[in-house]
């Protein structure tokens, strides 16, 4: 990679909320409370915190430590928990992050620059799913977010491990609308806590760690499992899953008190972490060990749990309040050997000390964003003869780097094949295609003296040869300002080149080889439309046998040109109208990354680093969105 700044972004933000919302509904609970000895509701609401760590940091050993539990008083009933939560002892409390007022000039999230960014929605919420209401240390009260799991003894709930608390008790989907009295699920006081004596919050690896287990106590004689049922839990597949999460925010960023909702969002992995990571606006504090869903039961009140929100400095970036990634970026540990031991000791009762925390092998990663903006140039293709594409990035330092990729959609390694240097910051436009005819993918590079030249088989040479000289420095080609090679007209190898001038025109080149350019097709005259031409890449988004010219254009626009020959342009087909978003596409690909063997794999670097692959994009539309690298 270059040798360029991996940023972490420090700062411990505690998602823990003060439950200030309940004040008016436990001033009517606590009466009934005390009458009543079956399931009585009592409003709690859970803690959670997120920070976010750098590119390449070696994770800081810790020593063991005392085991982590906190003494629950074994008096602690129903009736205690609602008359020790009065409305002033709620109103009183404060977020322990010590970042409780509401961000400065904030609002409701803004539109994204990627589409990877979206924002998650209110709901109704389900009754796996509840506030976890706990008292500090300190006498501060605090909530988190917490989900019942399947257990032997039918009263165990899964959450953060820095939610752990004095006082605690779990509300399942809590009604901010209901007295304490009336909650539709009652309330469950804790009765144990179990966390991994090893856990730590703050950035070393042992944040791995942040997750924790509670049993409760019975509410009229139930269990809280027979009342509302219970998740399965499984382990995490790894670190890129389609997940739901769930919380419930503070509430001065979420007034209608509601349970909160990122649906179906991808995560990506959290480098030098054995975590994993969303991109989701709305993620306030209150969240904290809410529960990630891989997949739900036709019921829809209960699921498969492979997360839990919490990780790396309590599960999110440390950023200026006003920043966007304050309530966007969550963090989650993997639910592997440590958290299944964890689950079998809470099952049991037990308090097992498993000794020093080994963090797993980690995933390759590619990277962060603070890195991938200094992405100069990309290019796709079968660099090392595997049958599947490969995918090189010119840095802006002139250091020249090698992804592999297993076929699968998956980068599984990274090579340098030319440190920083001074040349390499003059290469201006780069494609790939086979012009040797060798089976194994080649890189063009024009020059911005104007000098176009051939690097053979590069999997295999290298890019510390000389290479062929394609023409030399020359006025005509300082104008090639896009180059992108495809198979237009060639029905076995890539060796066709598109090229788009400085004053508009078009132009075709077929048959290209080390003998040179090979056969001229003007396509399109000089025009300006074409001068807003700013990004060019070909594939096989059609289906067919020829490729397709796909264009990106300075307004956002992005098009496919479907049938393109040698004798015009092919079909427009829309896939993106004119928008902001897209104008923040600033290098793209296509390559054959996946499973489906065909050149219908779009990747584009976003102008913060952000890196994304549409897998199988069509013809006029955009495959399935995979994060790549994630935003700076």
């Amino acid at each position: 990679m270059p040798d360029l700044e991996y940023i972490y972004l420090h700062t411990q933000r505690i998602r823990l909320g003060a439950a200030v919302a309940l004040c008016a509904a436990l001033l009517l609970g606590n009466a009934a409370a005390a009458q009543a000895a079956g399931p009585t509701p009592t409003p709690l609401h859970p803690a959670t915190t997120k920070q976010a760590p750098s590119g390449k940091t070696t994770p800081t050993p810790r020593p063991a430590t005392p085991a982590n539990s906190v003494d629950q008083d074994g008096s602690w009933t129903v009736q205690d928990a609602i008359r020790f939560w009065t409305p002033e002892r709620i109103a009183s409390a404060t977020d322990p992050s010590g970042r409780d007022a509401q961000p400065q000039g904030w609002t409701a999230p803004h539109k994204k620059r990627s589409l990877t960014a979206i924002d998650g929605e209110h709901f109704d919420g389900i009754k796996s799913v509840g506030t976890l209401f706990s008292q500090s240390k300190d006498m501060k009260a605090h909530y988190c977010t917490a989900s019942m799991v399947n257990s032997g003894g039918r009263n165990l709930i899964l959450t953060a491990g820095h939610c752990l608390g004095d006082k605690a008790a779990f509300v399942p989907k809590y009604d901010h609308t209901k007295t304490a009295g009336d909650q539709p699920y009652g309330i469950w006081p804790v009765k144990e806590w179990f966390r991994d004596s090893q856990y730590a919050s703050d950035r070393s690896a042992n944040s791995d760690l942040d997750f924790a287990f509670a049993s409760l106590k019975e509410n009229g004689g139930r269990n809280v499992q027979d009342v509302v049922g219970a998740n399965t839990l499984a382990r995490t597949p790894g670190f890129v899953n389609q997940v739901t999460v769930i919380g419930y925010p503070r509430v001065n960023h979420n007034p209608q008190d509601r349970a909160f909702r990122c649906a179906n969002v991808w995560t990506t992995p959290l480098p030098a972490y054995n975590q994993m990571q969303i991109d989701c606006g709305g993620m306030w504090g209150g969240v904290s060990g809410g529960p990630w869903f891989s997949k739900f039961d036709s019921s829809g009140e209960t699921g498969e749990i492979i997360g839990n929100v919490g990780g790396f400095m309590q599960g999110g970036p440390d950023v200026d309040t006003s920043s966007p990634l304050y309530n966007r970026i969550t963090y989650s540990p993997l639910h592997s050997d440590r958290f299944f031991q964890l689950y079998d000791d809470a099952q049991q009762g037990l308090h097992t000390d498993h000794g020093p925390y080994h963090q797993p092998a980690l995933p390759y990663s590619m990277g962060d964003g603070n890195t991938w903006k200094h992405a100069k140039l990309m290019a796709a293709g079968d660099f090392n003869g595997a049958g599947h594409s490969d995918l090189i990035v010119v840095w802006t330092d002139g250091e020249v780097t090698l992804y592999t990729n297993d076929g699968q959609g998956h980068f599984i390694s990274e090579r340098q094949l030319l440190a920083p240097n001074s040349t390499w910051t003059h290469a201006e436009t780069i494609t790939a295609g086979d012009f040797t005819g060798s089976n194994q993918f080649d890189l063009m590079v024009r020059w911005s003296d104007g000098e176009v030249t051939l690097y053979g088989d590069v999997g295999t040479n290298g890019l510390n040869v000389p290479g062929t000289q394609m023409i030399g420095p020359n006025s005509t080609w300082q104008n090639a300002t896009q180059i992108a090679a495809g198979r237009f007209n060639s029905s076995t190898y890539v060796t066709d080149l598109m090229v788009r001038w400085s004053d508009g025109e078009l132009t075709l080149y077929t048959n290209v080889g080390v003998g040179g350019f090979g056969q001229e097709h003007k396509l399109q005259d000089p025009n300006s439309t074409w001068t807003n031409a700013t990004l060019l890449t070909a594939g096989e988004f059609s289906g067919s046998q020829n490729w397709d010219l796909m264009v990106q254009w300075s307004d956002g626009e992005l098009d496919n040109y479907v049938g393109t020959t040698t004798s015009a342009l092919g079909t427009e087909a829309r896939i993106q109208n004119p928008n902001g978003l897209w104008t923040h596409n600033t290098a793209m690909t296509t390559g054959n990354f996946t499973p489906n063997h065909r050149t219908d794999d779009l990747v584009v670097r976003w102008s913060d680093g952000e890196t994304t692959m549409y897998v199988d994009t069509g013809m006029s539309t955009l495959g399935t969105e995979h994060n790549l690298v994630p935003h700076a």
